[in-house]
C-alpha cells in the first residue's frame, strides 16, 4: 500500500543539518570534517538520514494552505492522535486528553519536574552511562547528579544495581529519579520485571520518577517496549513520562514533545513549573506534524524502519565481532545507536580513544566521542543511515582506521 525508500542517499549539506553542517563547529562536541577525498558519513548526533513518511509533510502542507498563523488552540485531533498511537503501539488504555501536556522538549519537561519538586543544589539519581543531555540540563538547572552504575554482565546485558540505587537514594536524600526506557546510550529495553524492581526502590523511598521514553518506538529485532507507567499502580501514579515523535520520525528541528501524567496533583505542579518561562508553547506546524506522524502511514513507515535499523545493527555488531580488533559492540534492544567499548583497541594499539576518534573523522566516519556519556574509552555510533552508507563506513574503518 505504501512505498518507502530507505536506500535513498540524501545530500543534507546546506540544509541546516547539524549532523553534516555542524562538523568542526563545536570542539569537544562535534566531529572534525574529513580530509579531502572523503565525504561525510554522519554517524554521531542522534538523528536519522531517512526521509519520513509523506503523511507528515502532507499534514503540514495542508495547514500551510490556510495562510494565517495567529493564536491557535490545541486541536482534538492532536490528542486523538496521541491516544490512538499509545493504544495501538503500546497497549495503553485509559489515557485521556487531560493526562497529556505539551513540552518544548523532553529535556525541558525534565527540568520542569525538577523545578516543581526540588530546590537548587538538591540531588537527582541517574543511571550511568548517562545521556549527555541529562547531564547538561540537570546541572545547568542547578541540581546535582548522583549516578548508579549499570552493570554489564558476562552475557553482554546491561542491568540495574537495585541495592546501589537504594543506598544512594537514602544517602543523598533523593526525591526525584530519572529513568530512561529504552536506555540511552546502552539500548536496553527494560523488562516489566526489571522495572518493577526499580519501582520498588523508588516507592519505598517516596520518589517521583521522570521516565524518558523518547526511544520507545525504536525497538530492534522483535524486542518489546513496556511503558514504565504500565508496570504497577505506583508507576502509574508517580511517574512523569516524556515522549516525542521527534526521535521516531526525525522531527527534532520542528520542536515538540509531550508528557503523560495521570496523577492530578503531580500534573498541576509540573504544568505550573513549565508555564513560568512563558516559552513552553506549541508551534502550530509541530502540532500538525505529530498528527501526520501518528497516522496509519506513519505506523507502516515505522514498522519498515525498525527492520532497516535492525539489519544495520546486526551487520555492524557482526562486523566488529569478525574484525577482532578489540572494539566490543553490545547489541542494543532499542535505539539506533551502538555504544562501543574501545578500551581493548586502545590497549592493543597503545593509542588513545582520541586517536581512534580522529582516525575515523579523517576518513569521513563522523562518529561520536562516548566519554561525555561517562563510560571511559567508548564511542557512540549512529546507524540510522541507508545500509550502503553503513557498509561504506565499515570499509573505511577496515582500510584506514582499525
Amino acid at each position: 500500500m505504501y512505498n518507502f525508500d530507505f536506500d535513498k542517499i540524501i545530500d543534507r549539506r546546506g540544509m541546516d543539518a547539524l549532523a553534516v553542517d555542524g562538523l568542526g563547529t563545536a570542539p569537544g562536541f562535534a566531529p572534525e570534517p574529513p580530509e579531502d577525498g572523503f565525504d561525510i558519513i554522519p554517524m554521531w548526533v542522534a538523528d536519522m538520514n531517512f526521509e519520513g513518511p509523506s503523511s507528515i509533510t502532507d499534514a503540514i502542507s495542508k495547514r500551510l494552505e490556510h495562510r494565517l498563523f495567529g493564536y491557535f488552540r490545541t486541536s482534538d485531533a492532536y490528542y486523538d492522535a496521541i491516544i490512538g498511537w499509545q493504544a495501538k503501539r503500546n497497549g495503553v488504555t485509559g489515557l485521556k486528553p487531560e493526562h497529556i501536556g505539551y513540552e518544548n522538549g523532553v529535556l525541558g519537561g525534565l527540568v520542569s519536574v525538577l523545578n516543581a519538586y526540588l530546590e537548587p543544589g538538591d540531588k537527582v539519581l541517574l543511571h550511568n552511562p548517562t545521556y549527555v543531555g541529562f547531564t547538561g540540563s540537570i546541572t545547568n538547572a542547578g541540581y546535582e547528579i548522583v549516578h548508579s552504575d549499570l552493570i554489564l554482565g558476562d552475557d553482554d546485558v546491561w542491568r540495574m544495581d537495585y541495592e546501589d540505587m537504594d543506598r544512594k537514594i537514602k544517602e543523598n536524600g533523593i526525591k526525584v529519579c530519572v529513568f530512561c526506557n529504552p536506555h540511552n546510550p546502552c539500548g536496553r529495553a527494560w523488562t516489566c520485571e526489571e522495572m518493577a524492581k526499580a519501582a520498588e526502590v523508588y516507592e519505598k523511598n517516596g520518589c517521583i520518577v521522570i521516565s524518558d521514553e523518547i526511544w520507545s518506538d525504536l525497538l530492534l529485532n522483535g524486542n518489546k517496549y513496556t511503558p514504565f507507567q504500565s508496570v504497577n499502580e505506583f508507576t502509574h501514579n508517580n511517574t512523569v513520562a516524556l515522549y516525542a515523535p521527534s526521535k521516531t520520525f526525525n522531527l527534532a528541528g520542528l520542536i515538540g514533545s509531550y508528557h503523560i501524567i495521570y496523577n492530578d496533583e503531580i500534573r498541576k505542579k509540573v504544568e505550573e513549573a513549565g508555564s513560568k518561562s512563558h516559552y513552553n508553547n506549541m508551534n502550530v506546524l509541530s502540532m500538525h506534524a505529530l498528527i501526520g506522524a501518528y497516522s496509519e502511514e506513519g505506523m507502516a513507515w515505522l514498522d519498515e524502519l525498525r527492520g532497516v535499523l535492525s539489519k544495520n545493527i546486526n551487520y555492524a555488531c557482526d562486523e566488529f565481532a569478525q574484525l577482532g580488533c578489540g572494539i566490543k559492540a553490545v547489541k542494543p534492544e532499542g535505539t539506533y545507536m551502538l555504544f562501543l567499548d574501545c578500551s581493548g583497541w586502545c590497549k592493543a594499539k597503545g593509542r588513545t580513544i582520541e586517536d581512534l576518534l580522529r582516525s575515523g573523522w579523517r576518513v569521513g566516519v563522523a562518529w561520536q566521542d562516548g566519554r561525555p556519556f561517562r563510560q571511559g574509552d567508548y564511542i557512540r555510533l549512529n546507524l540510522a543511515l541507508p545500509h550502503s552508507r553503513v557498509e561504506e563506513a565499515f570499509s573505511r574503518l577496515k582500510n584506514y582506521v582499525l
